[in-house]
């Protein structure tokens, strides 16, 4: 017997009337035959066929003309950005033609404005990006500095630091179109092209794309540890990982399309990030390739290896003060209102005869008080945040646990090759993969292996830290670099006459060596930038540091030793900071900030967190 089928209820009408399902979209193509249909679709969804399509419509059907934009790939949001020059080295060869296919363009409703996309940035607000550099940022490679925090370690000492590589690298991205156009409005003289433009914001957008897990620990501490043989620094990663993004993503038809030469913008975007090549050319007194000497200038705005006043620092000292909650006291907009390109004369060593002119960015003479603030800035950030002793102390924790992982890490690169955390800078699809998270995943793992690791890392989770015994500095000369090995052999040796009966070993001191500098190691970077005058614009001259005031450093450079030791035990404690005491009077170092004649100070870090709930952030 078969049951009835039970009634369906009525289904009740929506309230605004609308349909319940909305009707299947058309696609582009099917939308442009009319001249009305073409003003309202949006560009970006037009392929190379409904470009084609809205040629074809206006009048424009030899073949010829039509394979060109087919054979380019020119898609909607490129129309806008096509002037007369790029259509004729598109083989566009007529000029009338040129002149008629701009004016169809230009009737369009969308603008070049229109096509920029826009993000709301907590430092510099409302920030526009050109589609060039949308398509640079939706890339794997790209997106990976979302998982990459700025200040490493810092963000167990300050809850605020959260922020990461990617949000840095769009303000530098903005920061260094703000310049360059700036420049280019106060001096057309300059010849500044949109080229020129738009790679300097790609090298600013991408300085960082090199940074490996926890940025400047793993290039200034994991990977000497890891591969000495290796002189790796990010810089070196970073043009890597944008020649890999650039391929990989198919983006240099779309760059020629945007107005760029990629055979020669390639290389200006990489000199700007990495400085000048390694071969220059051949009998040149200009190091560079990617732009003539007539244009130095654009070598000193992302990364500026001359006086280090770039966007990169820029970015940083606003973005990072605003989490870590510090005053930032420069004010870069000022900077900018204020620059000028001055042409400066060089006497060439070898023929002292000749004189070289070089166009370098300046700045008005009444300024050089708020650049010595800059990197006054830069040092209080250095000595507050960047080099925070439990910040430091658990990057090298972390440092340890890779190392102690690295065997035993498979990540796979190109055609299937398996890396290490040390060998993936080797292979940039491997490297791809290598964030931050590797700390997770090390520290969940199930391969009994990784529990040495494992034990490191939960320890940082736990806050049971190697301990702080002080800081102390060279009184002469700096330690200096192949001595750090060393160091902690020297610190077990020095046993005083009174020392408790407990046997230290090398291993059991960490001797971090910190180079504090104004950016040039000891020498001041304002004897190398150039102002000039109300009265003269074009004079470039330089301002002694005493024609600015008595007030300022005698010295731009410190050395910083700190010592920690990896026991725990009160006994153990007392002992390595009897130790580091006596080496310190054997070296002939300053007094030790927490340490007396021979007694430890209390460290904060062994009171249980029920006294002192907050000891363990304390600031320098």
């Amino acid at each position: 017997m078969q049951s009835a089928p039970l009634e369906q209820p009525a289904k009740r009408p929506r309230c605004d009337g609308s349909p319940r399902t909305p009707p299947s979209t058309p696609p582009a193509t099917a939308n442009l035959s009319a001249d009305d249909d073409f003003q309202n679709t949006d560009l970006r969804t037009w392929e190379p066929e409904d470009v084609c399509s809205f040629l074809e419509n206006r009048g424009f059907r030899e073949k010829k003309v039509l394979d060109i934009f087919r054979d380019n790939k020119i898609a909607g949001s490129f129309l806008p950005f096509l002037d007369e020059d790029r259509l004729e080295d598109l083989g566009v060869s007529s000029l009338e033609e040129r002149k008629k296919m701009i004016e169809c363009i230009q009737q369009l409703s969308q603008s070049r404005i229109d096509l920029m996309k826009v993000f709301n940035d907590p430092i510099h607000g409302h920030i526009e990006f050109h589609p060039l550099l949308i398509r640079i940022i939706d890339t794997p490679q790209f997106q990976r500095l979302r998982y990459i925090k700025q200040l490493e370690g810092g963000y167990y000492v300050f809850p605020g630091a959260s922020h990461n590589r990617f949000e840095h690298s769009l303000g530098v991205g903005y920061l260094a179109g703000c310049l360059v156009r700036a420049l280019a409005e106060k001096q057309p003289e300059l010849q500044i092209s949109e080229r020129d433009i738009l790679c300097v914001q790609i090298a600013g957008l991408c300085h960082d794309l090199g940074h490996g897990p926890f940025s400047h620990m793993f290039d200034g501490r994991f990977i000497p540890r890891a591969r000495p043989e290796k002189k790796w620094k990010h810089e070196q990663g970073s043009i890597e990982m944008f020649e890999h993004l650039v391929n990989s993503n198919e983006l240099k038809l779309v760059m020629k399309n945007y107005g760029l030469v990629p055979e020669e913008d390639i290389t200006f975007i990489k000199e700007q990030i990495m400085g000048p090549p390694i071969t220059p050319v051949k009998d040149s007194l200009w190091p560079y390739k990617g732009r003539p000497a007539t244009k130095s200038f654009l070598y000193e705005i992302v990364s500026n290896k001359r006086n280090g006043i770039d966007v990169d620092k820029w970015d940083y000292f606003a973005r990072d003060c605003h989490h870590l909650g510090i005053q930032n006291n420069f004010d870069y907009k000022r900077f900018i209102k204020f620059a000028r390109i001055c042409e400066v004369e060089y006497k060439v060593k070898e023929d002292k005869t000749y004189i070289r002119k070089v166009k370098h960015i300046c700045s008005r003479e009444k300024e050089v008080g708020n650049l010595y603030d800059m990197f006054h800035t830069r040092n209080c950030l250095h000595r507050r945040a960047y080099q925070h002793k439990i910040s430091n102390l658990i990057d090298i924790m972390i440092t340890d646990a890779f190392l102690k992982a690295d065997p035993y890490v498979e990540i796979t690169g190109t055609a299937g090759k398996k890396f290490r955390i040390s060998t993936a800078i080797d292979d940039m699809e491997a490297f791809t993969k290598l964030t931050d998270n590797i700390f997770l995943e090390v520290l969940h793992s199930t391969d009994p292996q990784l529990s040495e690791a494992q034990s490191i890392l939960r320890n940082i989770e736990c806050r049971n830290l190697y301990k702080y015994l002080g800081e102390t500095q060279p009184k002469r000369e700096k330690i200096r670099k192949e001595e750090y090995e060393r160091l902690p052999q020297e610190v077990a040796k020095a046993k005083p006459e009174k020392a408790p009966d407990v046997e230290l070993k090398a291993e059991d001191f960490i001797v971090d060596v910190i180079n504090v500098d104004y950016g040039m190691e000891d020498k001041n970077p304002i004897d190398r930038v150039h102002f000039y005058c109300k009265s003269n614009s074009k004079q470039a001259v330089r301002i002694n540091k005493e024609q600015v005031s008595q007030l300022l450093p005698e010295k731009f450079a410190e050395q910083l030793i700190r010592v920690y030791c990896k026991k725990k035990d009160g006994k153990s404690l007392d002992a390595a900071g009897k130790h580091f005491v006596q080496w310190c009077a054997l070296r002939d170092f300053t007094k030790p900030q927490q340490c007396g004649a021979g007694e430890m100070a209390e460290d904060p870090d062994s009171i249980p967190s029920t006294q002192q709930p907050h000891a363990a952030h304390n600031q320098l």
